[in-house]
Parts: C-alpha cells; structure tokens; sequence
C-alpha cells in the first residue's frame, strides 16, 4: 500500500513522492521570458500570504469574494427593467400615446389608455422579478458555502463562509470540496504537494489534472500548526480570463520562486484523489478566473422576436399612413364647412376652436394626426409583448414536468433555466456538442483485445448491438444478446468475456509467454493509486482518466492484480506461467513517461525481480507502429486488421509494445534526463521530448487494447433522428483527433463510405518549425497551412458526388490549433462554407462548456422544440389577425364619419378587448395547442425543417393572416352598418347610434376572432374550451354589469345591452350573419389547401384523420415527399450498407455473365 505517515490530530499524510514518478506534468516551474515583466503593467498584482490585514495588504483594495450573477440589484430593478420594458418599440408608443390621452386630443379617456399598459408592464416586470431571484438563490448558496480559513495568530483553521475570503488568506480544502477562490497551491497530502484537481465546470473535462505546489513551500507546511509562523509574498499577473496560463513569483524569505499554471487552483474546480491541500487565495471573486470568462447575462431575443420587431414596425407604419391620409381627408372636409355650406353641422363647427374650425383646417388636420394615431393604435396589439412571456413561462413549466426527459438514475428533471428563446429550439439547424459527459458517459469499459495477433473478447458495443437490431438482422440480434449476458455482478470498467483467457485459460493459449507480458504491462504502465477496502480487502484505484482505471481492473480481472504502490515500486499479484500458482512480485519504477497530447504515448521503466530492465509503452497506433523493431513486427498486419474493426465499433485502441533496456543504455538515458529535468532553459520540454524520444524506439509489439467509451443511453438513435430532421451535428471535444474519429464512428456521425476531410498542423514543415522556435514564423505557416487545408477541402466538395457514388458525404475533423486560425476574420467565411458543406463536423482539443443528456435533444427538439415553434408562431399571427380585425373596424368607422377621430366603441371597449376578451384564448393556443403529435414528431423527423426553414412563420403566412383579418372587418363593418339602417330600437323610433351599432360591431368582432381560435385549433383541450367560450360569456356579462352603472361612468352602454340589443331579433340575425360571412373565406382555403398543397404538418393531419397512420406503405409514402437523403445516422449507414450490398450483387451478377460467356 501507500506508505503514510501519522501526522498531529490522527491525520495521514501520503508519502508517496510523486515527483519522482512523472517526468513532465509534475515538473519544477522555471523563469520564462514573461517573468521578466512583472511589476509592470499587467502584472501588478501583491499578495500578502497569511496576512490579509496588514496595513500593505488594506491599502490594495482588492475585490471580495462575494459574487453576484443577478441581472438587477433592489435599487436597480425598478429603473433598469423599466428600461428594458420601454426597450420595446410597442410598448413605447403605448406610452407616448398614454402621455397624449391626458390632453384634450385624445379620443377616449386617460384612465382606460394607461391601466392595461400598467397592467402589461408590471406582468413583465414580475416575470423579470421572478427569473432574477432566481439566480439570487443561487449566488445564495454559493456564497454561503463554507471553507476552513486560517485564523493568524493561534495556528488554527476555522470554518468561515465564501464570501468571507480575502487575497492572502490561508485555506484548507478537502477531497471532493469545490476551490473557492484561484488558490496557490501551497501543500497536499501527498509528501510533495501533488494533487488531483477536476476541472469540469470550467472546460467540460472529467479527466484529472494533476498540480503540484513548490518544493519550498511543501517542505516545510505540513500541518495547521505550520502555517502559524508562514509568511510569503506573491507578485504576479493582474486578473484575466486565460485559464491555461499564470505567471508570477514567490518570495519567501531570501528566495525568490518562479510560478506557473501548475501553481494554481482555480475556482470552481474540485479537489479529487487527494486528502486535503493548502493554499493562498491570490484571486477573489469577480477576479477570479472563471469568472473573468463568464459574461453577464445578455437580453436574448429569438428569431421569431426579431422578425416580430419588424411586423411591428411595418404596422407603425401602416398607422402613420392612414392617419396622414384621414388627416388630408379630414382637413379638405373641414374646409369646405366654410359659408353656410356646412354638412356636418352636428359638429358645430362654428363653435370650434380648432379641431372643426373652417378657417384652420390645417391646424385641424395636424391635430387630427395626433389623434388618429392613438385612435389606431389598437392596430398594434398591447398585450402581445406579455403574453408571449407567460406562454414561454408555461411551456418551460411543460417541459421541465415532461416525466420522458426525467433522469431517474441521478433524479433530475429536465431544468429551462431561461424561457426567452423557447421557440428557437423548433428552429436548430446544427447542433454543437462536447463529446464527454454530452455523447458519452466517460465511463470506459475493457471490451476487446488483440493480443499475439488473436483478437480476445465477445462483448458488445451499444452500437453493434443498435445496428443489428435496427436491420432487422433477428438471427445476429440473437447471437449478440446472447454474447452480451453475462452472470455474476457488474464490474465497473470492465465487460470483457471471453472463456478462453478468463479464470486463469490464458495459460493454456499457444502464445501464453505473450499474453503475460500483455496482461503485465496493463497492471504495471500507469499512474494509478490503488486503495484497499480493510473490512473487504477489495482493491479500487483513483486514476487520472477512466482509460487508466479500465485499464487495471482488466488486468486485475485477467489475474494480475495491481494493489501496492510505494516510493519507487508497484506491487502485483500474477499467475505464474511456470508454477501456475498466484505470486506477488514488486517491479522497481524507475521512470514515468507520462502521456500528453504531443507525444500521444505513455512509458514506464521498471526493473523486475530478475534485475533486467524493461521498458513498457502504449500509444496511440500511428505513433506506436513507426516505433516497433524490426524484429518486433510479427504480429503487425494482424494487429492492424483488429485495430481497424475495433474502430469501426466506436471502440478506443491503445497499442502495447515493451523491449528490455540495456544496463549502459539506461544509466546514458538517466543522465540525460535528468539533466534535461534540471534545466532552467525555455527549451526544457523539447529536450526531455528529444530523449524520451530515443528511448522510446525499437519496441516489440504485444497486441492492442479496445476501450469503449461508452456512449450514454440512446445517443445514436437520436443523433439518427436529428439527421432525419435535417439537423446538423457538430461535436466538439477535447480528445485527441484518433479518439475524437473513433467515438465519431461509434454515434454514427461517421461511417466508413464518407470521405473525410482532415484539418491540422501535424505537418512535417510545422514541426520542423516548432523545433526552430521562431514564433511569427510559424505562425504564419501555420495560417497558410489551414487556408491551403480548407481550400483543398472546399475543391473536393465542390467536384460534388463521384459517378460510382451519388451519395457521397463528406465529414470535416478539425483540431483545436487549426480552428483558431480558421476563425480568424479573413478565413471564418472560408471555413463556413466548408463546414455547411460537410454531414458532420468534429472540431478536436476544444473546451467546451456546456454538459446536457444528449439523448433528451431527440424529444427537447423534435418535440417540444416543435410544439413550441408552432404555437409561438400561430399565436403571434394570431395576434396580429385579431388586432388587424379590430383596428380596420375602427378606421372604417372614422372613415364612415368622414375621419372625424370618434371611435366606434366605448371607451372601456376599447381598452378590455386585448385583455380580457380575447387574450386568453390566444395563450390556451400558445401554451396547449398541438399540430402533430408527439408519437408522428418522431415518426417525421423532418416535420422539424418547418422550423429551421420558418415556414410557418413567413412573410407569406403572416400577410395572409393580415388579410384573412382585413376581410373579416370589412365583414363585420358593412353588415353590421347595412342591417343597421333601418331599424327601430325602441316604440318611440330611435335609429340606431354609435352605441348600438357599436355594441353591435363589437359583438361581432368579438364571436369572430374566437370561432377564428376554434378554426386554427388543432388540438382541443378542456382548458380552451373554457377560454375561448368563456370570452364570449365574459363580453356578455361585461356588457350587462357595465351597463347597469351609473351614465356618468358607463357613458353611451348604459343599458345598451338589455334595453336595446337583447330585445332586438336584428342584433342576434346581425350576429350570426357575420360569422358565418367573415369565417367563410378562411374555412375555404384551408379546405383547398389541405386538399391540393398541404403543409408538411397537415400531411401528417391527414394521415391521423384518414386512419392510415399504421399503413406503412402510405406513411413512407408521404415521408418520401419531404425527406431528403440523410447522411448521417445509422440510417444512413444502413442505407450505404444497402447500397454495398446491392453494388457487390451487381458485380458478382456482372462477373458470373462474363464467365459464362468464356465458358460458351
């Protein structure tokens, strides 16, 4: 085991000595170039270790630790999100046009203009309130967490909050415990300073990365009591957002240390694999690192929002025209007034003093304008804004209830963090994902091996097993769920079966001396920790990446069980292949040549029992075969077929290779290297990288590893259904470019026929100049080389499909370095056109940032996305139908009057009808409404493309609804004026007036705009039911409370409803004769049109209304009529297989005619 050493209070400290092992992450830091420059501009920054209340420490007034992400503060919210509200074009009219209906222009009363813009604004204003506190809560919890701090004088570590932190304090954290602050790592539980540190929150990785403190500093701080008398200083670089780089010094006592990236912890990191560590908070809060790369939150607005912009403004402009053109009107009317000739003599116009005044007609006119201009701006709908905010509310609240996106194996449901862009998820046109913890659960698991040339393991990848049961193929779906049981308990990272190396049969192989020496390598090459359970004696291990773990449980399941690691020994328990008896055997670790993304192999040195010395390496194969000896390639061909079909199944291979070491040889080597380890040079790492690489030469190939990692439940059928749905997939990982290839073919964004377009700077012209040195040199080179690349690349597509092949797809695989400079101004144009181009896009050594459930996209987007596409988008057509509706009503009226700005309705009226009357209605659509359902979203993927390509929020969709609004108010205008004429209201033989026609127009308008709502439903649910007849109801029971009041409030409706409309057969004939008339014309285009040029989604509604939904011959059918040929997806790697299969039936058909024509 370990060796530990017994410390003050119980505790163990590691003394396993790290440093001692590795040869390049665990490396002692050295004076760079940019160390020259601190204490100048940029690298301004003193920490006072230890003592953050010293009087030099106070006068720097560095930021706390306290973070905030909220978007509005208690003395902001009011102003700032009162801006937000007037940000909005609608809403600012409606407060101008609030502000006139104080004067006497306006053409109804204050009170019923400004309430229900009050009544929008504080709706949006809570829904901001709410959505803020939120990440209230949230900065809450963070800041509140707890941390042990150092108390100064007495020695002692007490806990304290976050927030509490300041730049010098000395902290203790503990495994698995988030960093709260960028900490300069001081000390750790092991002997020197190492520590293990997961940085997922910050670049999605859950491989560990190891830090290692200052040898000054973990000599001498090894309990609480140490740091009693620790004092230090650091100077370093002011607060940035890089987070791969540091640059500082050390000054403790008459030593002066150089600092690095390996120094540091940054916050948010956690610690993992390590007891405890100390360290130096030299960043606080906003200074911090990864909040210096965090952006405060910005306002987003959808597409659909963006384009709604524009419809309003094209209304705005639609107001301003016709109150221009009733002005002139207007103006020219009053005019002619003048001389005894006045028609309009009900206006007394000789009383007036401006407004009908004949001898300043064009001061009228201009006073008109005004007026006609909050007259109409019932055009602009006021609650729209609002209620596409709670309709984005519910649906989150849909979505996050949705129990097929529940997570049951963490207990997480599906979580909207923002409502704002709900709509935007029926509208994805590519996707772009991290590989780990996104596709994949990196959980690696032992699944095949080829070891002596003989491929060992029958074990099943998920996507074997996918493909096999998706082909149809019964009888190879049978023998892989029989290869796929397996008895006795699961063993994580492990799920290799196969009898004849299992229990100890290795021994009994033709090649059992090969074997060994495989199974040994496996159990000795790595930098694992093992940890014993004393109550079960079981042995797990903390390694740095789930490979490394996989890779000694399989060893220890093949009978070579690694359990002790000491200073400079690892510990096995094999099988003798002579005695054929269990035997621990202690392999001296001399070296550790660790692996990195360069070198893209790992070696150890280690002396066995014997004394010979053995040099053990596995790699990456296009690293590792140019590698072998001559004599150490006799398994090379069959090695490489098994490489190849591993990585066909998603599989990662590693190749295993060994060869002995020559005493003289290694003493050369150990002189060199360590030389080279001690140098203080800026070519410290191509020295080490030069010897290592000497060493690592003439080896004697073993066999290859296949690791998969595994792909989280239902990734590859739902990367196969985002392909259907024409959505492009672009996965960004931080892997190298072999693995990111390999898990690319295991999801099935790749597939053998594609042709595949690599981008990166492993040229031998670039390596030659990295070895030089000469930074603009190859910089320059390299930007030359990935223009060349995407050049080359763009020339290839562009030839288009071979004859052979009219299905040819291409994939782009791009590393980390050369998408930096593809995305530079002058080339990210270049590298779209590209990228657009391609089925699928890989972008290697990356950082993203973002973790999800991938599966869940498949119902996220294709589902809800869509539902929530359709209904954003009939809701705000909608919206402007109804508005239109009404508003052309009210400038018929004007018209009707000879423009003479008096509304047709009541003032009330004109206030309630887009809050009360029809606005319900209009959200059940938007929150409820459903098109197509869930289980034919999923039958057509490709229903989606009228999302991404917004058809049904077009230009075309949205003029038509505009229009079927139009005809419905010229509807209701004119038969409600016609029928009007000539009736009698009451014995004494009232005509009707403005309040019976208007009463009676309003009626109308509002039977219509919701039997509107009942035709564009498709999905009727019991709660629109209630709202849209409800509205209806409410109008009557408005109309009748209302009018019961007081004249002097309720104006011209007093009564109006029971005393003159509800006596009246007209009013009820009236009614019904417009419903019928206005919803005539939309009934009959829908009919034409689901008949003669269906949409996609009504395709579908035709399929469910006819019954023909389990026809699969009608169903293919009508998926033929829009699909287009997928590319990616299993479904196009079942169709190219098709596609083989019937190119090799035509050859062999074409090859048996010509031989039997020989024949003849």
């Amino acid at each position: 085991m370990i060796h530990r050493e017994i410390m003050a209070g119980g505790r163990i400290r590691r003394r396993l000595n790290l440093n001692n092992i590795y040869a390049f992450t665990c490396r002692k830091s050295t004076f760079q170039e940019d160390h020259s420059q601190i204490g100048g501009p940029g690298f301004s920054r003193v920490v006072y270790c230890n003592e953050p209340n010293s009087p030099a420490a106070e006068r720097r007034s560095y930021a706390g630790n306290y973070v905030r992400s909220t978007k509005y503060s208690p003395a902001s919210f009011v102003p700032k999100s009162l801006f937000e509200q007037f940000r909005r074009v609608a809403n600012f009219y409606f407060l101008v046009t609030g502000i006139l209906s104080l004067t006497p222009l306006s053409p109804y009363g204050a009170v019923s203009a400004l309430l229900p813009l009050g009544l929008v604004i504080a709706a949006s204003m809570v829904k901001e309130g709410i959505e803020d506190w939120g990440r209230k809560r949230q900065d809450i919890e963070v800041n509140n967490r707890k941390v042990k701090v150092h108390g100064g004088d007495d020695g002692m570590f007490r806990e304290e909050e976050w927030r509490e932190l300041r730049v010098g304090d000395i902290v203790r954290v503990e495994k698995e415990e988030f960093f709260p602050a960028d900490l300069l790592l001081l000390s750790s539980s092991y002997e020197d300073s190492v520590c293990y540190v997961e940085t997922m929150n910050l670049d999605g990785e859950t491989n560990l990365k190891v830090k290692q403190g200052l040898e000054a500093t973990s000599s001498r701080l090894h309990e609480d009591f140490d740091f009693k008398e620790f004092k230090a200083v650091v100077r370093c670089e002011d607060p940035n957002a890089d987070l791969y780089t540091f640059v500082g010094t050390l000054h403790l006592e008459e030593q002066r240390l150089p600092l690095s990236v390996q120094q540091l912890l940054l916050r948010d990191s956690k610690l993992r694999n390590t007891e405890y560590v100390y360290g130096a908070v030299v960043f606080t809060g906003h200074d911090t690192k990864v909040i210096q790369n965090s952006t405060v939150p910005p306002s987003k607005r959808s597409r659909i929002e963006r384009k709604m912009d524009k419809i309003i403004y094209m209304m705005f402009g639609v107001v301003f025209l016709m109150s221009f053109i009733g002005s002139i009107i207007f103006g020219i009317v009053t005019r002619e007034d003048r001389g005894g000739k006045t028609e309009r003599w009900y206006l007394k116009p000789d009383e007036a003093e401006i407004f009908f005044d004949p001898e300043r007609a064009p001061m009228a006119a201009i006073y008109h304008f005004l007026t006609a201009v909050m007259l109409y701006s019932y055009f602009i709908p006021i609650s729209l804004y609002v209620s596409i905010e709670i309709v984005k509310v519910l649906q989150s609240i849909f979505i996050n209830s949705d129990i097929l996106m529940y997570y049951e194996e963490t207990d997480k449901p599906a979580h909207a963090r923002t409502s704002n862009l709900n709509e935007e998820l029926g509208m994805v046109d590519t996707v772009l994902s991290d590989k780990t913890g996104t596709l994949t659960c990196n959980s690696m698991e032992f699944i095949k091996c080829s070891i002596a040339g003989t491929g060992y393991g029958r074990g099943v990848t998920e996507v074997e097993r996918s493909m096999a049961m998706r082909s149809g193929g019964s009888a190879l779906a049978d023998d892989l769920n029989v290869a796929a049981d397996r008895s006795g308990p699961k063993i994580e990272g492990f799920n290799f079966q196969d009898e004849r190396v299992m229990r100890g049969n290795w021994v009994k192989q033709r090649e059992a001396s090969v074997l060994q020496k495989f199974f040994r390598l496996l159990a000795v090459c790595h930098t694992a920790i093992p940890e014993t359970d004393e109550a079960t004696g079981t042995v797990s291990y903390e390694a740095e990446s789930p490979d490394e773990a996989a890779f000694v449980v399989a060893a220890r399941e093949l009978g070579f069980e690694f359990f002790s690691r000491t200073q400079n020994g690892i510990s096995i328990r094999e099988l003798d292949l002579e005695t054929g008896k269990k035997v621990e055997r202690v392999y001296r670790l001399l070296n550790v040549l660790e692996f990195n993304s360069a070198r893209k192999r790992m070696s150890v040195i280690v002396r066995d029992e014997d004394g010979k010395l053995l040099l053990l390496s596995k790699g990456a194969d296009n690293v590792m075969f140019e590698r072998l000896a001559r004599n150490g390639r006799t398994f090379e061909e069959k090695t490489r077929e098994h490489v190849d079909e591993y990585a066909d199944a998603g599989l990662r291979t590693l190749i295993l290779a060994y060869r002995e070491v020559d005493e003289d040889e290694y003493v050369k080597f150990s002189k060199n290297f360590n030389e080279a380890k001690s140098s203080v040079t800026e070519d410290r790492e191509s020295l080490i990288d030069e010897i290592t690489d000497q060493m690592e030469r003439d080896l004697i190939l073993l066999g290859a590893t296949a690791v998969e990692d595994k792909l989280q439940n239902g990734v590859p059928d739902c990367i196969d259904k985002l392909a259907q749905a024409g959505i492009k997939i672009w996965v960004l990982t931080g892997d190298k470019m072999e693995t990111a290839i390999n898990i690319g073919f295991a999801c099935s964004l790749l597939r053998q026929e594609m042709k595949q377009i690599i981008i990166n700077l492993e040229t031998p012209q670039i390596k030659a100049l990295e070895k030089a040195g000469e930074k603009d040199v190859i910089e320059q080179a390299s930007r030359e080389s990935v223009v060349k690349q995407m050049e080359e690349g763009k020339a290839l597509i562009t030839r288009g499909p071979s004859d052979t092949d009219s299905h040819e797809a291409f994939a782009l695989i791009i590393d980390g370095k050369s998408l930096t400079y593809a995305l530079e101004d002058d080339f990210k144009q270049k590298f779209l056109d590209l990228a657009t181009g391609c089925a699928s896009v890989i972008c290697c050594r990356s950082s993203p940032k973002q973790k999800a459930l991938f599966r869940y996209l498949e119902r996220l987007l294709l589902v809800h996305g869509h539902w929530c596409y359709s209904r954003i988008s009939s809701m705000i057509c909608y919206f402007f139908y109804k508005n239109i509706t009404f508003g052309v009503t009210l400038f018929l009226y004007e018209a009707y009057t000879s423009f003479s700005a008096q509304p047709a309705y009541n003032d009330w009226f004109l206030s309630l009808f887009n809050v009360f009357f029809s606005s319900l209605p209009v959200i059940a659509l938007g929150v409820f409404d459903q098109d197509v359902s869930a289980r034919f979203c999923y039958k057509f993927p490709l229903l989606y493309q009228e999302g991404v390509q917004n058809l049904l929020f077009s230009w075309k969709r949205i003029i038509g609804w505009m229009f079927n609004g139009l005809i419905s108010a010229l509807a209701i205008f004119f038969i409600c004026k016609q029928s009007q004429e000539h009736q009698l209201y009451n014995p004494n033989g009232k005509t009707a007036g403005r309040d019976i026609l208007g009463g009676t127009m309003y009626t109308c308008v509002v039977w219509v705009v919701n039997l509107q709502m009942v035709l564009a439903i498709s999905y009727f649910t019991w709660v629109q039911h209630i709202v849209i007849w409800g509205s209806v109801a409410l109008w009557y029971i408005f109309l009748m409370i209302y009018g019961a009041i007081t004249p002097t409030f309720s104006t011209d409706a007093y009564k109006v409803f029971l005393e003159a409309l509800a006596p009246a057969p007209s009013y009820w004939l009236t009614t019904l004769l417009v419903m019928i008339f206005a919803l005539v014309p939309y009934f009959v285009f829908k009919s034409v049109q689901m008949r003669y040029f269906p949409g996609y989604h009504q395709m579908i509604q035709w399929i469910r209304h006819e019954g023909q939904s389990n026809d699969p011959e009608f169903v293919e059918m009508v998926r033929q009529r829009s699909i287009k040929t997928t590319t990616v997806g299993s479904t196009a790697r079942r169709a190219a297989s098709v596609r083989r299969s019937g190119r090799f039936h035509d050859q062999l058909n074409k090859n048996t005619i010509a031989i039997s024509r020989e024949e003849k």
